[in-house]
């Protein structure tokens, strides 16, 4: 037994940071009617300007404290997530018909789709690991709704952790792809496997749920598209805008996939998965605001355990920077790789090195 002071938990209440996010997101939607349209820049601003910021200054945490004993408040701050994300939409669809197709209009959906990757899709991650058709799962379907991607949790929770860092995952990015070009194939390669996972269990055409729920999303363009035809104004800016919101919001979530597995290989999946198969950080800007998503290796050796247990290990591969740090140098790649390249693990960097001298 260790003699030296027992350190209690972290206080719960440093992840309530993460909801300055979508207030803000809600705030300017709100005033970018009441007021100005520059207050729907507010979430766009934070996110990619402040947040970087947070990340560097705020520093990492050096020593790891134990997990509370009740998770009631985390439970419940999930929930506030959801509920908040749902305002997000549903202000910036106010906004949207009021302004109408004007570049305020693109600056807003980025803003709000900012604030449903940073809030929305970590809940929807966190949540669709639950029991399904349980309260909290069915919320992660809404979510992941409001963003077109409902495919999400299917391939996450029966592809992705079961191949994660081998060629069967699209969401495990190789060494040599930048964030560019691992978009263009992760996209549309997890839902071809979200098809995939539910043909094998008899649930083909339009039985399978990834079909159904992307003839959902359809089938409400189309509705709007139709509102328009009639000759309802505000039916194309939220069409457009909804668009808007939903594409920045995904491109961020597989920025995020991208940069926690980024250049990671086992040499296939019967080998089982190792901590030094996922990047983690324990940057705490990153770590409050977005609910420990930064300690991954844990989660992929426990999926099943809730965010506030998981925690950070010796020795595994971290990243140079926090989730909102690396945002710009990953997407300038060579920037990105530089930086990261002496970072990967010894036992990873032949098989890198071959993967970039292939290009």
């Amino acid at each position: 037994m260790s003699d030296g002071p027992q350190l209690s938990p972290e206080p719960w209440a440093f992840h309530l940071l993460g909801l300055i996010t979508p207030i803000l997101a809600i705030s300017g939607n709100i005033l970018g009617v009441l007021e100005s349209e520059m207050f729907a820049a507010m979430g766009v601003v934070f996110v990619w300007g402040v947040g970087p910021i947070l990340d560097i200054v705020m520093g990492e945490s050096e020593v790891p404290r134990p997990p509370r004993e009740s998770g009631t408040p985390f439970e419940v701050l999930l929930w506030v997530h959801g509920i908040l994300h749902l305002i997000v939409v549903a202000s910036f669809f106010w906004f949207a018909s009021h302004e109408g197709l004007t570049w305020w209009l693109v600056i807003g959906g980025l803003s709000s789709g900012l604030s449903a990757a940073a809030s929305a899709t970590v809940t929807a991650h966190e949540l669709g690991h639950k029991r399904p058709k349980s309260p909290g799962w069915r919320l992660a379907r809404l979510l992941l709704f409001s963003i077109n991607y409902t495919h999400f949790t299917t391939e996450h929770n029966h592809n992705h952790h079961r191949n994660v860092a081998t060629d069967d995952d699209p969401a495990s990015a190789r060494a040599d792809e930048g964030l560019w070009t691992f978009w263009l194939r992760t996209i549309p390669g997890q839902f071809a496997s979200s098809v995939r996972i539910h043909d094998r269990k008899g649930r083909s055409g339009f039985g399978n749920p990834s079909w159904r729920g992307l003839a959902l999303q359809m089938a409400v363009f189309a509705a709007l598209g139709a509102a328009h035809f009639y000759g309802q104004e505000w039916a194309a800016p939220v069409a457009v805008g909804w668009v808007i919101l939903s594409g920045i919001s995904i491109l961020t979530l597989e920025y995020v996939n991208y940069i926690r597995h980024w250049g990671l290989r086992r040499p296939d999946a019967d080998r089982k998965f190792q901590l030094e198969h996922a990047w983690n950080t324990e940057a705490r800007w990153s770590r409050w605001s977005l609910i420990e998503l930064t300690r991954h290796s844990d989660h992929h050796l426990r999926a099943s355990v809730p965010f506030w247990k998981l925690r950070p290990y010796e020795g595994t591969p971290q990243l140079r920077w926090g989730y909102y740090a690396s945002w710009w140098p990953c997407v300038i790649s060579p920037i990105w790789k530089k930086a990261m390249w002496s970072r990967l693990p010894d036992n990873q960097l032949e098989q890198a090195s071959a993967q970039r001298n292939s290009q």
